[in-house]
């Protein structure tokens, strides 16, 4: 029996304060550079998310950046959309039990940085160097 088998799942707004604790733990610079992003948990994506990415199991879904990243935005073009993060709840506490050796804290800031990541254009190696700056 797992470890976590006792112990009630958080909930959705469990969820959110763990992001927002994770975000307020980030380098203030990467937080500053990412500007009003919304953070949006839900259980697991919708089926149009799903299937615009060809993903048939919403369990390999932790999280989606939503918007037009950094490298991509123009002032001629003005985006209208603020941009979104959403962090799937199931999909994250089904990796986190399956792993065991992260704490959920730590996992939720790691599919955090990786969906701002893409707000950015940055790759995995530049969001790991983020990642050691918050610890």
């Amino acid at each position: 029996m797992s470890q976590h088998a006792a112990l009630p799942a958080p909930s959705l707004d469990d969820f959110e304060a763990i992001a927002r604790a994770a975000w307020a733990a980030l380098p203030s610079l990467f937080t500053r550079m990412a500007g009003d992003v919304i953070f949006r948990i839900e259980d697991f994506a919708t089926e149009d998310v799903l299937g615009d990415l060809g993903i048939e199991d919403p369990f390999e879904l932790t999280g989606l950046y939503s918007g037009v990243d950094l490298t991509q935005q123009s002032i001629a073009d003005p985006n209208a959309q603020a941009p979104m993060v959403f962090l799937y709840r199931r999909p994250i506490l089904d990796e986190w039990a399956d792993r065991g050796d992260v704490s959920l804290g730590d996992l939720i800031t790691h599919v955090l940085v990786h969906e701002i990541g893409h707000h950015f254009g940055l790759t995995d190696e530049h969001m790991d160097a983020i990642l050691e700056g918050a610890h």
